[in-house]
C-alpha cells in the first residue's frame, strides 16, 4: 500500500472517532477542503515561482503553511476557534475581484461547512494531509487514484442523487469525440469532473509548452449546481494540473433557453446529466413549450442541442426512458435527428451503475449541422463469463475495444445495426430499438400460458392436500 494510500485511511480513521462527522458524505466534505487548502498551499509555492509577482488572496494569517504546518501549532479549542471565527468567515468573504484564484476559493468555501468539533482530532488530520506533498509529481500521480477511491465512496453515501459516471464509459466517449487542443468543451453537469480530467489527460499529448497549456486551461470548462461535486471538481482539476480550474458553480437550466446566442456556442459537450431528477417548479418555463417537462435529463438534452456550434460533437448518457418516451421526449428527438446527425447510439447492458441504479442507460454521438439519415446501434456486451456488473467487478475501458474497432469500418454484425431516418419516423421517433439479429423471443400465446399456469395451480394444490392428509395421519 502506498504511503498517501495509507495516509488517506488514516484520516478517515481519525474523522470517525469525530462526533461532529456524521457519515461518509460529510467526512468526504471535510475531507476534500482541508486536501483543498494544502494543495492550494503548495500550487501557491509553485506560482510564486511561475507567476510574475504573485500576491496570494489569502491573508497571511490564514495560509496553510502559518496556521496548519507546525505538527505543534494550534490544537484542541484554540484551533477549532480559530477556524469557526476566522478561517471560514474570511474565505466565505473573499473579495473575488482581488485574483482569479480568489474567485476559486471563494466558490469553494461559499458552501462548504466545518463539521469536526474535537481539535485533537482535527490537529491529527492537519498532521496526516502534511505529510503529503502535492508538487511531487509522483505523488500527485498516486493521488490521482486515490482520488478515484474517495468518488467512489461518494457514490456510497448516495448524499448527491446523481450517478458518477463509470471512468471506462468516460473514457470511451472521450477517445470516440477525439477533443483537440484549442477546441472548448463543456460539461453541464459536470460533477465531480470525470469527463473534463479524461478530456485533460487526451489532450495533454498535444500540449508542447506554456502556449498551448494556457490554451487547455482556457477551453476545458465545468458547470455543477451542488457544492460538494462542485469541491471535488476543483480540486480534482488542480491535481490534473488546473492553476485556475474553470468550474462554475451553477445550474445552466435556470437561464432562459432564448437567452443563449453565438458567443455562448461550444465546438465539444460530454455529459452525463442527472436522469430520474425532477427540476423545481418554473425551471421548464425558461424553455419553450414544446419542450416544457421537469425530467431534468430531457431539459440538458435540449439545452445541448442549442448551445452546440454547427459541426460541434456531443456524446451524452441517456437512460432507456429517452429513448422510447412519447409526447415531450418525441418532440426533443425530432429536434435532435432534425438538427443534429445522431450517427451512433450504444446501448449498454443492466449493472452499469451498479449498484447505485439498475436504470439501463445509451451513450449517444451526434453532431449538429446535418440531419440525421441512418443510425448506428451497437450492443455491448458483458465480459466472458459475466452476468453483470457489480462494486468490485465494474466495466473496464478494455471491453470497449470491439466497438473502437468497429467505430471507423462500420458492417452489421450480431451486435451492431442500422436504422434509417424514414423507419424511425414511422416508429414515431421511438429509437429503443431492439437487436435484430439477436433470436426473437419465443412466448407462447396468452391463452396457453393461462392454461400452463392453471394446471400447475392444480398440481401444487393437489400436493399440498397430499401433505396435510400424511401429516393428519402422522399426528393420529
Amino acid at each position: 500500500m502506498s504511503n498517501i494510500t495509507t495516509n488517506i485511511k488514516g484520516i478517515r480513521d481519525i474523522m470517525r472517532k469525530d462526533t461532529g462527522v456524521d457519515g461518509d458524505a460529510q467526512r468526504i466534505s471535510q475531507m476534500v477542503w482541508m486536501l483543498f487548502m494544502k494543495i492550494f498551499a503548495d500550487k501557491e509555492e509553485e506560482w510564486e515561482i511561475t507567476i510574475d509577482d504573485y500576491q496570494s488572496p489569502i491573508p497571511e494569517h490564514l495560509k496553510w503553511q502559518n496556521w496548519a504546518a507546525d505538527d505543534e501549532g494550534l490544537t484542541g479549542d484554540a484551533l477549532m476557534e480559530f477556524i469557526e471565527t476566522e478561517l471560514f468567515p474570511a474565505l466565505k468573504e473573499l473579495d473575488i475581484t482581488l485574483s482569479p484564484q480568489a474567485k476559486i476559493i471563494r466558490s469553494v468555501f461559499d458552501d462548504t461547512y466545518n463539521f469536526m468539533k474535537n481539535g485533537t482530532l482535527f490537529r491529527q488530520v492537519i498532521n496526516v494531509i502534511n505529510q503529503i506533498d502535492f508538487n511531487d509529481s509522483k505523488e500527485s500521480h498516486v493521488f490521482n487514484d486515490i482520488y478515484e477511491t474517495i468518488l467512489k465512496d461518494l457514490q456510497s453515501a448516495g448524499s448527491s442523487g446523481e450517478y458518477y459516471t463509470p471512468r471506462a464509459v468516460t473514457q470511451f466517449m472521450v477517445d470516440m469525440i477525439n477533443p483537440q487542443l484549442g477546441e472548448s468543451v463543456l460539461d453541464p453537469a459536470c460533477g465531480t469532473g470525470g469527463f473534463l480530467t479524461c478530456t485533460i489527460d487526451h489532450v495533454r499529448n498535444q500540449v508542447k509548452g506554456h502556449k498551448e497549456r494556457d490554451v487547455l486551461q482556457k477551453s476545458i470548462r465545468g458547470i455543477e449546481k451542488k457544492p460538494l461535486p462542485h469541491l471535488l471538481c476543483t480540486t480534482n482539476l488542480m491535481l490534473h494540473g488546473f492553476d485556475l480550474p474553470a468550474v462554475r458553480r451553477d445550474n445552466l437550466l435556470s437561464k432562459p433557453y432564448a437567452d443563449w446566442g453565438a458567443k455562448d456556442k461550444l465546438d465539444i459537450i460530454l455529459s452525463n446529466p442527472p436522469f430520474g431528477g425532477v427540476e423545481a417548479d418554473g425551471t421548464e418555463t425558461n424553455f419553450p413549450k414544446k419542450f416544457r417537462t421537469k425530467e431534468t435529463a430531457d431539459l440538458f438534452l435540449a439545452l445541448i442541442i442549442k448551445l452546440l456550434k454547427n459541426n460541434g460533437r456531443c456524446a451524452i448518457v441517456l437512460p432507456d426512458g429517452t429513448l422510447f418516451g412519447e409526447g415531450m421526449k418525441t418532440r426533443l428527438k425530432e429536434e435532435l435527428l432534425d438538427k443534429c446527425n445522431l450517427h451512433t447510439i450504444v446501448r449498454l447492458p443492466n449493472g452499469v451503475f451498479n449498484p447505485y441504479t439498475s436504470i439501463k442507460t445509451n451513450l449517444l454521438f451526434f453532431e449538429k449541422g446535418t440531419p440525421t439519415k441512418d443510425v448506428w446501434y451497437y450492443e455491448h456486451q458483458y465480459p466472458k463469463g459475466a452476468k453483470s456488473y457489480n462494486k468490485s467487478k465494474p466495466i473496464n475501458v478494455k471491453e470497449f475495444d470491439v466497438e473502437k474497432k468497429w467505430w471507423n469500418k462500420r458492417v452489421e454484425n450480431e451486435y451492431a445495426w442500422k436504422v434509417s431516418i424514414e423507419d424511425i419516423k414511422k416508429r414515431n421517433y421511438n429509437l429503443d430499438i431492439k437487436n435484430p439479429h439477436q433470436e426473437a423471443d419465443t412466448l407462447e400465446s396468452p391463452e396457453i400460458l393461462l392454461e400452463k399456469f392453471r394446471t400447475t395451480e392444480q398440481k401444487i394444490s393437489s400436493i399440498q392436500d397430499e401433505i396435510i392428509n400424511v401429516l393428519t395421519e402422522a399426528l393420529k
